[in-house]
């Protein structure tokens, strides 16, 4: 069946609740550091830590009249702890919260992804070992080229998987950041030994040298990462769809019980679950561009990054968890037809070995240009008559002066094709035995 999409963990973690809530874990970190300086009495810190605390609608209803989301969520923390509230927020600026809490945000939802990565290379691997010796025709411009195994596209897949797991480990580093040197990132306001402290505190590096915000080359880093993810999963998409058209049908998508392909053609089955993803695609590179616009702001500061990070960052990440999710769902069921691989194959008469036949003429001593020449208007004749290339090859005088007819055999023998695969899957999986 085709894999649903019921995970909740990633959304959640963008959620108004479980976002306020990083921003306070951020602030009470803060404090905690001013404390560990003698700057905010103990007894201060404990009602701090024991009375902290939101209300989301309440954070909403004094946003409406001050119009800033830092104080209206200050405002309503405050309400909670009491007199002790005002060593809250002691020498920081919006951003060093905002940002930080993020990080945090950002950092998490790496790791459900590089989780999800993990899920999907599992799979692939799997599936690259069952139909390692599956033989299919080879196909560029969409055209027969030469045999491989069905196996070799999961084993593609999975070194791309495992290259995209390292961008994902590499892009969290990137965003794990911290940022608490004030308004314009110069400290005026705050000891360096809290950054740092802080930092520490929340499995963070401090920002090495921060305007009021962190830089967001990190973010577009990150949000590229996430479309090159979200392309690689296009990739497997386009492959499947094409595999599952009516007249190739070496492939197709679980189709579930009780499933409807068409509301007007009963018989249909369609690819919409790679459909789908192909589409998602496109919006998660989208967002990378407008994370590259982000990069650019005024001065030392300004928010028209702000509006589109509430949009493009958690957006992004919902959807390359989706993506991946379905994407392992459709591959771990999916229905492969290894006699309709060998019907396909069949179809362009064998002309798969024409540049075995290429090499074996120039061996023995004709010129390449000849050798295409001849080779070519016997591929064209295969094409135009329908019939078998190795038959017309053994009719040809001009190719019987250079080769015999078990020679002409060897050449059409598939072992030729497929000697190196062992070699091609330790290269990517590492000794199996």
């Amino acid at each position: 069946m085709i894999e649903r999409y019921t995970r909740k963990e990633m959304g959640r973690l963008w959620e108004p609740q479980n976002r306020f809530g990083k921003w306070l874990e951020v602030e009470i970190a803060a404090c905690e550091a001013w404390a560990e300086l003698g700057k905010i009495p103990k007894k201060a810190l404990e009602v701090i830590r024991k009375k902290a605390g939101f209300d989301v609608a309440r954070i909403d209803e004094i946003e409406a009249v001050v119009k800033h989301d830092v104080i209206a969520f200050l405002t309503s923390v405050a309400e909670k702890v009491g007199p002790e509230s005002r060593y809250v927020h002691k020498g920081l600026t919006s951003s060093d919260i905002v940002d930080t809490a993020q990080s945090l945000l950002m950092k998490e939802a790496a790791d459900i992804i590089i989780s999800d990565l993990k899920k999907l290379m599992a799979v692939l691997r799997t599936q690259a070992f069952a139909y390692k010796e599956t033989v299919c025709i080879g196909r560029s411009h969409g055209v027969h080229a030469e045999p491989m195994t069905f196996g070799m596209k999961f084993a593609l897949w999975y070194e791309e998987a495992k290259r995209n797991l390292d961008r994902m480990e590499r892009a969290r580093k990137a965003v794990s950041i911290g940022k608490f040197s004030g308004a314009v990132g110069t400290f005026s306001n705050i000891p360096v030994a809290i950054e740092e402290k802080v930092c520490k505190k929340l499995g963070l590096k401090p920002e090495p040298v921060a305007t009021q915000v962190v830089q967001r080359d990190r973010h577009a880093e990150y949000l590229s990462t996430l479309a090159i993810v979200a392309a690689s999963v296009e990739k497997v998409a386009v492959e499947l769809r094409h595999l599952q058209r009516t007249e190739v049908l070496e492939a197709e998508e679980p189709f579930a019980k009780g499933q409807k392909g068409s509301s007007a053609m009963p018989h249909k089955r369609n690819p919409v679950g790679c459909e789908n993803l192909s589409g998602l695609a496109r919006v998660v590179r989208a967002n990378a561009m407008a994370a590259y616009e982000n990069v650019a702001l005024w001065h030392e500061r300004d928010i028209s990054h702000s509006s589109v990070e509430r949009v493009i960052i958690p957006d992004s990440t919902i959807l390359v968890d989706y993506m991946l999710n379905r994407l392992t769902g459709i591959l771990s069921g999916l229905q492969v037809y290894p006699e309709r691989m060998k019907e396909n194959m069949g179809r362009s008469y064998g002309l798969h070995n024409s540049q075995n036949v290429l090499i074996r003429l120039t061996e023995k001593g004709m010129t390449r240009e000849d050798a295409y020449a001849l080779v070519q208007k016997n591929a064209m004749l295969s094409w135009k008559t329908k019939k078998e290339f190795k038959t017309l090859l053994l009719k040809d005088k001009e190719i019987r002066k250079y080769l015999s007819a078990g020679e002409i055999g060897d050449v059409f023998d598939l072992r030729h094709y497929l000697k190196n695969i062992d070699y091609i899957y330790e290269r990517v999986f590492g000794k199996t035995k």
